[in-house]
Formats: structure tokens, C-alpha cells, sequence
């Protein structure tokens, strides 16, 4: 099916030659004489929209920005014979995909198209990444990896920052798959103390342990022909790093308490914000398990990463959350989106949604401006922390402390810590400290 393309001019002439010409290149193309007429003809079908700048009535950034409202992922392109650095530059911040100017070189524009269209084809085919917004290069880059390993069932280690959407990739992972119409089921394995995340990954006999009142079914087999995720792996506890290896290796398990094992046929994605090498370098992580779980690396970029996308992101979180929060909110300025594609977002795509969703929640006037962006950013708490962040937090400023009190002194610092020297070693290791490095000057 070949691409369907909405070609936007207020000049009859160049409607038609660049009409000709788009047809001529095997592309599907719908004309417009101006802004409003764009609107009227734009539907579910198109793939791009390529549109002049200088129109009467409604501009091309008019147009874009009316557009977004409606199909926030769908790529423009503005050309304009008035190109400038700073036209280019405000387009582009506030999600334009391209700027290409007047008279258009041919190659140029076959390049800029293609590489618009890359991420945007028909529908249907791009429905296993319909819940990852965006289409930076980085981004592009990484999901064309994974739909290329979708197809075959090789163990995926995804990581990335925290907040940058791990679980949405392995999902769509599981979307592209052949096992997409069977279960996809996700666990953190930080999250649960190691007897309940052993039951519940493997299950568990009646009678096994004591609450243990009727047989339980673990993940393994709910997610038995689909795909199981197994997020923050890097948590899991060594005991049961064995047990999962044995069930990758033979795709067997053994539920807890029971002398039966059970055969599995499951896709097993695993995600991890942590360095799994030096995991196993301190002896926290198995290395034959991290091996078997990273026969395909994957990593998400940081939002910082990619600032293309933030514009792309506010404005369908804000599209999301107007629908729950206040109806009235109906955009957001291009001063704002400019804003939001210059700040860092440590928090990254989940700190942009929580913002988002407090811009929108507290909005008197139905465009989000700059001045209230700028309030957001200056005044928000730092983001909330999941479980695990906050635990390594915990525990590397614990270390610090009773290293501090002590001097140095490991054998002090693991008494106050209720530790014996070997497993406080471990944890030294674990956040990167050196006891060496509390130690007086003088010694």
C-alpha cells in the first residue's frame, strides 16, 4: 500500500508540479488550496502532511498546530520561501517534522519524506507501537530494532533510565510477536520480598508455606504461549536467579512445595535501570542468567535524548488528560512547548505526563502559556521515586553516614549496620563507595 500524502499550497502552479511530482514517485496525494480545505480533507488515511507556510487566513504552523489536536503522531513537513533559522527553529521545537525551502530540491525532499514516513505507515502495520509516542531519530532507531527481534523468541534486556518506558516497549515487543494474541503479563521484581515473588512467578503447592490454603498458578503459566516481563530484574534476589535460569534454560518449572515440574512455553522480556555488569562484578547478579536474559540489548534513550519528541508527548498527554481532568484546556502555547523542549526532564517521560497533568488539571484558560510552564517546572516537587529508587537512595546514604561516624573503619561501620563484614563489603560495592574515601586526610 503505498503512502498517502495531504499536499498543502495556496498556489495553484506549485499544487500542481509537486502534485505531478509526488504522484510520479509512487505516493498517494490528496490537494488542498489552503488551511481550512486541509482540515476538511484530512482523515484517518493520510500519512504525512506537506504544507506551505505563508497561506492567507491559516498559516502552515496554524495548520500543524490545528492537526496535533487531532493526530498528534502524524508528521508534517512546512515549506517555505521565506526559510530562516529562527522558522525552522520554532517549527521543529513545537513537533514540525521538516522545514525544506523554496524552490524545493528534489532529493531533498524524497529524503525529508522517507524519513518522515518511515515511522508513520499505514495503520494497521503500525499498531504494535501505537502507545510509544514519538519519532526522533534515536527513537526511530530503536523501535525498528525491535520489531526486527518481535519475530523470533529471543530473550530482550531493555534498560534505561527510570521513567523512559520500558514496560510500553516490551509491550509493543509483544504486540509485533507472533505470540501477540496470547498473554502478556508483567511483574517487578524489586516489589515483592523474595518467598511472595518466588510464588508468584513459579506458584505454589497446597500446603507449601504457611497461608498456602489452595494451589496457586504462577506467572510462568499464566503467561504460558505469550510473553512474560519481568521489569527491574536486576532486584532479584541470587535464590531465585538460579530458579529462573533453570526455567529459561529447560522451560520447565517447579512450583514452591511441589516435586512436579511443569513445561512452559513463554517469551521471557526483561527490563533493568541498573548496570547488570557491575551487578556481577560485585556478585549480585548471576552472569550465566545475564547472558541468557541479554541476547538482545535494548536501551531506551533518556528524554533528554531526544527533545523532538517532547512537543509530540505534551500534547497528547494533555489530550489525555483534558478528557479526565478539565475539558476546557484545548492546547498549549508554542512559548510553552519550547520551554518543555529546552528543560531536562530528570524525571523523564513520566515526569512530563505528571507535569502535563498538573498544568492541565489547574488551568483557568483553554491554551497552556509559557509562564505557566515555567511555574511548573520551578515550583514541582522532584518526581516521586518507584520502591527501588528510593530503597538504593536509602542505602547509599545510609553507607555514607556510619562510614562517616567511623572514620573508615568497615569493621565500625558493618557493627553499627547490624552487617558482618563481607555482606557490607557487598554493599559498599553495590552503590560504588570506598571506605578509603571517608577516611581522615591525615591517615
Amino acid at each position: 500500500m503505498s503512502h498517502h500524502i495531504l499536499l498543502v499550497d495556496d498556489d495553484p502552479a506549485l499544487l500542481k508540479l509537486l502534485g505531478l511530482r509526488l504522484s510520479a514517485s509512487g505516493y498517494r496525494v490528496t490537494t488542498a488550496n489552503s488551511g481550512a480545505e486541509a482540515l476538511r480533507l484530512l482523515d484517518e488515511s493520510v500519512n504525512l502532511v506537506l504544507t506551505d507556510l505563508r497561506m492567507e487566513e491559516m498559516d502552515g504552523l496554524a495548520l500543524f498546530q490545528a492537526i496535533q489536536q487531532q493526530h498528534p503522531q502524524l508528521p508534517v513537513v512546512i515549506m517555505t520561501a521565506h526559510g530562516s533559522i529562527p522558522d525552522a527553529v520554532s517549527a521543529t521545537q513545537q513537533g514540525v517534522f521538516g522545514f525544506l525551502t523554496k524552490p524545493i530540491d528534489r532529493d531533498q525532499l524524497m529524503e525529508t519524506l522517507e524519513r518522515a514516513l518511515a515511522g508513520s505507515g499505514p495503520a494497521a502495520a503500525d499498531s504494535w507501537r501505537e502507545e510509544i509516542i514519538g519519532r526522533s531519530p534515536a527513537l526511530e532507531q530503536l523501535l525498528q530494532q525491535a520489531q526486527r527481534v518481535a519475530g523470533s523468541d529471543v530473550s530482550v534486556l531493555i534498560s534505561g533510565p527510570s521513567g523512559s518506558g520500558k514496560e510500553l516497549l516490551a509491550r509493543a515487543i509483544h504486540r509485533a510477536s507472533p505470540r501477540a494474541e496470547k498473554p502478556f503479563i508483567a511483574i517487578n521484581c524489586g516489589a515483592l520480598p523474595e518467598q511472595l515473588l518466588e510464588s508468584e512467578l513459579f506458584g505454589h503447592a497446597k500446603g507449601a508455606f504457611t497461608g498456602a490454603v489452595n494451589r496457586h498458578q504462577g506467572l510462568f503459566q499464566a503467561a504460558d504461549g505469550g510473553t512474560l516481563f519481568l521489569d527491574e530484574i536486576g532486584d532479584m534476589p541470587l535464590a531465585l536467579q538460579v530458579k529462573l535460569l533453570r526455567a529459561l534454560q529447560e522451560r520447565v518449572i517447579r512450583p514452591v512445595g511441589s516435586t512436579e515440574s511443569v513445561s512452559v512455553n513463554v517469551r521471557v522480556l526483561s527490563a533493568t535501570h541498573r548496570d547488570l555488569e557491575q551487578a556481577m562484578q560485585s556478585g549480585e547478579f548471576r552472569e550465566d542468567l545475564f547472558y541468557r536474559l541479554n541476547v538482545v540489548n535494548l536501551s531506551l534513550p533518556s528524554l533528554q535524548e531526544r527533545p523532538e519528541d517532547i512537543a509530540l508527548l505534551a500534547r497528547h498527554f494533555l489530550a489525555r488528560a483534558a478528557k479526565r481532568h478539565n475539558p476546557s484546556v484545548k492546547g498549549i502555547s508554542a512559548g510553552a512547548l519550547q520551554l518543555m523542549s529546552q528543560s531536562s526532564w530528570p524525571g523523564n517521560v513520566r515526569q512530563l505526563e505528571n507535569v502535563i497533568e498538573q498544568l492541565t488539571a489547574l488551568s483557568s484558560t483553554p491554551i497552556i502559556s509559557e509562564g505557566a510552564v515555567a511555574q511548573a517546572l520551578t515550583s514541582q516537587q522532584p518526581v516521586i521515586p518507584n520502591f527501588n529508587d528510593a530503597r538504593a537512595d536509602f542505602e547509599r546514604r545510609y553507607l555514607s553516614t556510619v562510614l562517616r561516624i567511623t572514620d573508615g573503619n568497615v569493621t565500625q561501620a558493618a557493627k553499627i549496620a547490624g552487617r558482618n563484614r563481607t555482606d557490607f563489603y557487598k554493599l559498599l560495592n553495590k552503590h560504588g563507595l570506598e571506605a578509603a574515601q571517608f577516611k581522615p586526610a591525615d591517615q
